[in-house]
């Protein structure tokens, strides 16, 4: 039996015209001689009726605090609706299909709700669905704890469910469709003249990825690069081949290798950064602020520590709530809203001195500040004001050339 998985996302299944589109793809696989094991996230974005975000406003959050038990009880209807609309329409295409929760499809997690890990994965259910029909549609996003509690695994959690299965069944690809073409040098939407990879490793991917490349989840890639298995991140709208994600292949052994030194551009927008200052006791400040935001479920990034305070950033949806706590500390921390992180990813970038100077010579060319900065072996971080986010992602982009690379693997204009 030759099984693959296709993950779709919101976008792909927010309406009938998109979910036909994936229904196509579908069936192409199927053409291909293949079972299909389909995972899909709740329909659409905010606004849309059972889009997680949408659920999640008829609780008020992030400002009224309810259980983290019963918002993953809330944020998993999403994708159960969504599986079960999508295999009707399946049916209705004469394909015979079921549809699976993630409980269903042997998915099992530890207890750490709205963010839980996948512990084990028990695909003996879907093997047996999988003689009767042709295509096992599974809710995305969520899985079920040994004593039978419904959990979410965080925000990208459906590009991680679609790793997870196609890692426990040992699929020929995972194949993760989006409303791109497949992984680009930078958001298309930014810059104009973004090119598309044919092929990229997996810990490329990666590092792009958790820097804000939304078109796969980073837990999802390492789930797959662990299993071997290829992942091919495409478009639903287009028979385009997309992006093989793999690890390197028909490279001369004992050859060095030629590495292009920046990969992407990436970035997160809709970030709040925090300083916190005090003359008195700093260890006690560090402590204070980090524990406090533990403890209110906020995730804090971009930490600088110095002996006089500390600087971090959050989302903004959870700066009235930060605010809140830091001020019921004693503390006044100084705010500001409307931040974005921009990341100039590349594994070539790693002893290459002059890297961070072209940075931030195209930065201030544009008049562009920086807020604040950090690097590490692949990754140079900037902290820019939101309103400067297209002009320093096209700055970046242009000065790495980014747009008529000639690197192996990627396409050529």
């Amino acid at each position: 039996m030759k099984v693959i998985v296709q993950k779709f996302g919101g976008t792909s299944v927010r309406d009938l015209e998109s979910r036909s589109r994936a229904v196509h793809h579908v069936k192409k696989a199927l053409n291909e001689g293949y079972k299909v094991v389909v995972t899909v996230s709740a329909m659409g974005r905010k606004g849309s009726p059972y889009a997680t975000d949408t659920l999640l406003s008829l609780i008020h959050f992030p400002d009224i605090d309810v259980s983290l038990r019963e918002q993953d009880l809330l944020m998993s209807c999403g994708e159960i609706i969504s599986s079960i609309v999508f295999c009707h329409e399946l049916c209705r295409e004469g394909i015979k299909a079921v549809s699976l929760t993630g409980a269903q499809a042997g998915i099992v997690t530890n207890d750490d709700f709205t963010k839980a890990k996948i512990t084990q994965m028990n695909p003996g259910r879907i093997y047996r669905e999988l003689k009767q029909v042709d295509v096992v549609v599974v809710a995305g996003f969520q899985g079920q704890t040994l004593q039978g509690e419904i959990t979410t695994i965080g925000r990208g959690g459906s590009d991680t469910t679609a790793a997870a299965l196609g890692a426990s069944l040992q699929t020929e690809y995972i194949d993760i469709f989006t409303d791109v073409e497949g992984i680009m040098t930078a958001d298309p939407r930014l810059v104009e003249d973004a090119r598309p990879l044919q092929s990229i490793t997996y810990n490329e991917i990666c590092n792009l990825a958790y820097q804000g490349a939304k078109v796969i989840h980073p837990r999802a890639v390492e789930i797959a690069m662990h299993a071997k298995v290829p992942i091919r991140v495409r478009s639903t709208y287009s028979d385009h081949p997309g992006t093989l994600v793999t690890g390197l292949k028909n490279h001369p052994s004992g050859s060095d290798l030629i590495e292009k030194t920046v990969t992407g551009i990436a970035h997160i927008k809709g970030l709040t950064q925090i300083k916190v200052q005090s003359k008195e006791d700093p260890s006690k400040l560090q402590s204070d602020v980090f524990k406090s935001m533990a403890s209110a479920n906020i995730s804090v990034d971009f930490i600088n520590i110095s002996p006089s305070g500390v600087i971090y950033t959050i989302s903004d949806l959870y700066t009235n709530k930060a605010r809140r706590i830091l001020q019921d500390l004693g503390y006044e921390p100084e705010i500001r809203e409307g931040c974005a992180k921009v990341s100039t990813v590349g594994a070539g970038i790693t002893g290459i001195p002059g890297v961070t100077a072209d940075i931030v010579q195209a930065l201030t060319d544009k008049g562009i500040s920086i807020l604040q900065s950090a690097d590490s072996h692949t990754t140079i971080w900037v902290l820019i004001k939101e309103e400067n986010l297209i002009s320093a992602v096209n700055a970046l982009h242009d000065v790495f050339q980014l747009s008529h690379s000639t690197r192996k693997g990627e396409m050529q204009p």
